[in-house]
């Protein structure tokens, strides 16, 4: 199981290569800042699926209900590499922001979903 206070701290921490971390909104504006110009869609894309172990696991737990925490590893892990592969094209584009963030999944084939996480990339001033 991954330690809740690892994924928070890499969701906020700088994108690798980045000179510090970049503002990511689901909102459409950026509080004391006036947004300069629009550069367009940043978005990231993951296609995972359960490893075999986790897959024998989660289909046990299936037939008891409830919460099945190796599939919820396998969501998260691949939510947390779309985000960063957005921010990471945000900031190839020069971008000092990401607005009106969202995520998207879809199951790709059998076993297998898409993540995408994607958004506005803006250059901002105060």
């Amino acid at each position: 199981m991954t330690d809740p206070s690892t994924q928070d701290a890499a969701y906020r921490s700088p994108v690798p290569g980045s000179t510090g971390g970049m503002i990511v909104t689901t909102g459409n504006d950026v509080a004391g800042y006036r947004i300069v110009e629009y550069l367009g869609i940043t978005r990231g894309i993951v296609v995972r699926s359960t490893s075999i172990g986790q897959g024998i696991v989660g289909a046990f737990k299936q037939l008891g209900g409830g919460n099945i925490q190796e599939y919820v590893d396998v969501c998260e892990a691949a939510r947390q590499e779309a985000y960063l592969h957005m921010l990471q094209h945000a900031h190839k584009i020069g971008a000092h922001a990401v607005i009106g963030m969202r995520y998207d999944a879809t199951e790709f084939v059998q076993g297998a979903t898409e993540v995408l996480a994607y958004g506005t990339a803006v250059r901002l001033e105060r």
